[in-house]
């Protein structure tokens, strides 16, 4: 077993809300477990994910590289996922993805030296009207995203990130 048993308890939590025989359905929950406890999700985990489930290994792979919101690499403790599709383009998403760039001194699907940011270009976030929008870590959206409301998250996550 790769996870904690607090990270199984929690899967145990997904599994218990669909019938027995369809534990399965609690891949995506297991994954988000998963990947919040080991901060990606690697081979050894999908294959732990998929036996504890009652799944192909394959079949959880399917999914973890089918959401974006899953990382099948290594990456840094805060990715940033800019979106980049027409609508946010259009306005001004891939000018923030520019000058985040930039500033982090990294390219899309890299990493800062100090493993800190992890750059990610994202599609349709659903707030085209709120652009330029990312997503931090998958979970917390951020709109409406100016030079100055970049460089104030990203001090944000610099001063209480590096120590949580």
């Amino acid at each position: 077993m790769l996870l904690s048993e607090q990270a199984y308890k929690k899967i145990d939590k997904e599994i218990a809300k669909f019938p027995d025989d369809q534990k399965q359905s609690a891949v995506i929950a297991a994954l988000t477990v998963a990947q919040d406890e080991k901060g990606w999700i690697s081979t050894e985990v999908i294959r732990d994910v998929a036996a504890y489930i009652g799944m192909p290994p394959i079949a959880v792979q399917e999914v973890a590289s089918f959401y974006n919101m899953f990382q099948t690499h290594p990456v840094g403790r805060f990715t940033l996922t800019v979106c980049t599709n027409l609508p946010c383009a259009l306005r001004d998403g891939v000018k923030a993805a520019d000058y985040i760039k930039q500033k982090l001194g990294i390219d899309f699907h890299e990493t800062t030296p100090d493993g800190l940011f992890t750059l990610a270009e994202g599609e349709c976030m659903g707030a085209c009207g709120d652009s330029p929008v990312l997503l931090v870590n998958s979970k917390h959206m951020c709109v409406r995203m100016s030079e100055d409301k970049i460089d104030a998250m990203i001090e944000e996550i610099k001063r209480h990130g590096e120590s949580a």
